[in-house]
């Protein structure tokens, strides 16, 4: 590999990932996991060798399997970048998960107590962004496409990684939304957007979402707006238990990823195995 200045390097690849039609998060978490990388190698040259040991050292820091996965597939794909597949590893087997830990999954009661805290505290923005989100199952990337246009016709026409998909909008979340941008003297255009009229960010909602918890009394670790993409997953598939439709509400194309949307709580399984009544 020629060497380079490393932010010559990381620039060239950041340059790459654009012209892949990577989405935003999918650029971060690749560059913070590319430099992660270069720093743990201290100067030293990529092989096959050091990609192993920094896949061993992942392990041995404690990280979930999950997300030691996640740093190697951006590593892998950092590689193909720099043509060295030779230095490409595994990643790890993972067994299927048959259910979600409870600190991580998010309530419907909860969900609503983040909505009426998010009233009392004058958020608006935040309150009718999380119903949105909520109501419609949309990634948080993919709130720039909840226009004026869009509720007005009533759906969001959705452009993301080649793929374009419509978004069905509940009635109630048009009347919502139209209010809202009148209020906010919004035309037309994207609908959520910050005091200086740009598009909010991840982190913005993230962190906006994040000072409820307290007050919400809803553990951090449930507060974020993917979670929010779950309970709209959950409720939907109770609703119509037709998995296919789900996954082509979400955008999935595949059957499998849509699966782990569905999976049931430590505490739901737990009841299904007292149903049993296999024990004496």
């Amino acid at each position: 590999m020629r060497k380079s200045r490393p932010e010559t390097v990381m620039e060239r690849y950041r340059q790459h990932l654009l012209r892949e039609e990577c989405a935003a998060a999918t650029v971060e978490k690749y560059l913070r996991a590319a430099e992660e990388f270069c720093g743990w190698l201290g100067g030293r040259g990529v092989s096959k060798q050091a990609v192993i040991e920094w896949k061993g050292a992942l392990q041995t820091a404690g990280l979930a399997p999950v997300t030691v996965n996640a740093k190697l597939c951006a590593l892998n794909n950092l590689l193909r970048f720099l043509k060295r597949p030779e230095c490409r590893v595994k990643l790890l087997r993972l067994q299927r998960r048959v259910f979600r830990t409870k600190e991580r999954s998010l309530t419907r009661e909860e969900y609503l107590r983040l909505l009426e805290t998010a009233r009392g505290a004058g958020k608006a923005r935040l309150e009718l962004l999380m119903e949105a989100i909520c109501s419609t199952g949309i990634r948080v990337s993919e709130v720039k496409y909840l226009t004026v246009e869009a509720a007005g016709a009533g759906q969001a026409v959705v452009c993301l990684k080649g793929k374009v998909r419509v978004i069905l909008l509940p009635k109630k979340l048009c009347r919502k939304l139209l209010k809202f941008a009148h209020r906010q003297k919004t035309a037309s255009g994207e609908i959520f957007l910050t005091k200086s009229g740009t598009s909010l960010s991840r982190k913005q909602i993230w962190r906006e979402m994040k000072a409820l918890c307290a007050a919400a009394k809803v553990a951090p670790s449930k507060v974020f707006p993917h979670n929010l993409r779950h309970l709209f997953a959950v409720s939907f598939y109770r609703a119509c238990r037709d998995i296919v439709k789900l996954a082509d509400v979400l955008g999935h194309s595949s059957i499998e990823t849509t699966r782990i949307y569905l999976l049931t709580t430590s505490l739901e399984h737990a009841r299904y195995l007292d149903r049993l009544r296999l024990i004496s």
